[in-house]
């Protein structure tokens, strides 16, 4: 009896859910993609921190009033239209109509103000406005003004910064909460919302589409135009084990790797139902923490420079021949616009022994120095690994510690000395995006007070980085930028481990892969 009634009671949820004659529809499944993420998410606020996950994250859920386009060109993205004075000083901004937050609250000017205002207080384009008296002000609910001391010619290539501290508009509430603690709370006006009930840190990220988001009419390039997505939902897997990673992509489990480890890419190539991408040109980094001993003495910094073999470090990360550089001179990218040898001659080959004695010369003591080693990034273990190696070869104590990445993340932000907690170097790498000019590079702007982890501080490369910003004559400006260079090959804010090319790897039967952008996951170009 008791069956034949809960039979009845199906029957008839069925009839009335689907009632006589409109049979229930088939609930189509959400188009998801899944996108292996090179690290774990840990912090939310892309203004806090400048790990390439959080700002992937920001680019994500949030959206800024300009962008740059696939050739690097600055476009208005939520701004409608603006002007300028003929002197340069003057800035009015209009903001589209229509944009809306993803808790469905309009987008005002006053959220712009508070959100590049904190903006300013922590990014190195951010700054040098604020130097030439950058003084932001909402005149009304949809026009912002900018007034300058000082003409300032990168105002939009501020704007439109992809990386980094990209300048993400968040609501005024938020924007104007205290800077000393990443934000938690997420509200953007960006293509997709953040699920934070689906948050896994360790395991996964989810994201579904904002339906608030106000596209562009114009066509997607770079991080410009329209970022409406034919996706439902976008998954971020956190698969620290390669071998895994491999094996969900070929049996089509996850249809993108956002990082390839580099010892795939050869094997890869030759599988049909697999793609290969450019992921940009990237620079491998040594950072040092300059507040404690031994790297607060610059001429140890120089020390540890003349030791590096930049060959053998992107040897040991494991990229193919065809993707990495023998050696590359300048501290920008090798082929940018802004390639310059200026002052690299006494570091062009790496000698060991003229270390040994430049080290004994800074009058190092044996401190000891703590290197944060990943566990989860096998590139990254790579390099650190091959920095233990340099660094013990000309005598310096290290005492490598191994953790995983997102730890390391947390870590670095630490100002005390290591036997406190706190560290002396990490390892890691920097997109083109980061590196191609003094003012997008920030560790070599190296402006004293800065937030950057390693804390690198030159009045001079400071000074240097100003002058070249406001600098308008191309032959006074190249000048410019080889004694900018120069001087950091003095200071070394911090050390350049060589170029490489870095690949993603995707199904081949993903829409859209050859729109995407060299350096960033913008996945809202794709389609299943």
């Amino acid at each position: 009896m008791k069956r034949r009634t809960l039979a009845a009671l199906a029957a008839f949820g069925a009839l009335t859910l689907g009632g006589i004659g409109f049979p229930a529809q088939a609930q189509t499944p959400p188009k998801t993609l899944r996108m292996v993420a090179h690290a774990d998410l840990k912090i939310l606020d892309p203004t806090f921190t400048t790990a390439y996950i959080s700002r992937n994250f920001g680019h994500m859920v949030y959206d800024t009033l300009f962008a740059q386009d696939a050739t690097g060109k600055p476009q208005p993205q939520m701004v409608e239209k603006y002007t300028t004075s003929k002197d340069g000083k003057q800035w009015s901004f209009t903001l589209r109509p229509g944009l809306k937050f993803s808790d469905g609250a309009a987008v005002t000017s006053a959220d712009a103000v508070a959100s590049l205002q904190r903006w300013a207080a922590r990014d190195s384009l951010g700054r040098a406005m604020t130097a030439v008296g950058a003084e932001w002000k909402a005149t009304d609910a949809r026009t912002l003004t900018l007034t300058l001391n000082e003409p300032f010619g990168m105002v939009l290539d501020a704007l439109a910064k992809p990386s980094g501290f990209p300048p993400v508009i968040l609501p005024e509430r938020i924007a104007k909460l205290p800077a000393t603690a990443p934000l938690t709370e997420v509200v953007g006006s960006g293509p997709f919302i953040f699920k934070r009930d689906e948050w896994v840190p360790g395991n996964k990220t989810v994201f579904v589409r904002n339906p608030n988001y106000v596209a562009r009419s114009e066509p997607p390039s770079g991080l410009a135009g329209s970022k409406k997505t034919s996706l439902d939902r976008v998954e971020w897997l956190y698969l620290p084990d390669a071998n895994s990673a491999i094996s969900a992509l070929k049996r089509g489990e996850v249809d993108y790797i956002e990082q390839l480890a580099p010892d795939y890419i050869a094997p890869l190539r030759t599988d049909s139902n697999i793609k290969i991408g450019s992921g940009g040109a990237y620079q491998g980094f040594l950072v040092m923490n300059q507040l404690h001993p031994p790297f607060d003495n610059p001429k140890v910094r120089q020390a540890l420079l003349q030791a590096v073999n930049q060959e053998r470090f992107v040897a040991a990360m494991g990229f193919p021949l065809d993707m990495r550089m023998a050696y590359c001179a300048t501290w920008f990218i090798c082929g940018s616009p802004n390639d310059t040898s200026a002052g690299a001659e006494p570091f062009r080959k790496a000698d060991v022994a003229k270390a040994k004695k430049m080290l004994a010369d800074a009058g190092y003591k044996g401190e000891k120095v703590v290197l944060m080693v990943p566990s989860d990034v096998p590139y990254l273990n790579a390099e650190a690994l091959m920095a233990a190696q340099t660094m013990k070869s000309i005598g310096l104590n290290v005492d490598a510690q191994t953790m995983d990445w997102g730890s390391i993340g947390a870590r670095r932000a630490k100002r005390d000395a290591s036997d406190a907690g706190g560290w002396n170097m990490y390892v890691t790498v920097a997109g083109e995006f980061d590196v191609n000019s003094p003012i997008s590079n920030a560790y070599l702007g190296a402006a004293c007070g800065n937030t950057l982890p390693g804390w690198p501080c030159d009045k001079k490369l400071d000074e240097l980085r100003t002058a070249w910003l406001k600098e308008t004559v191309p032959a006074k400006r190249k000048e410019l930028l080889d004694a900018f260079q120069s001087r950091a090959y003095e200071a070394v804010p911090y050390i350049n481990a060589g170029q490489y090319s870095a690949a993603f790897a995707a199904r081949a039967s993903i829409k859209g892969l050859d729109k995407m952008w060299a350096g960033l996951p913008t996945v809202w170009m794709l389609d299943k």
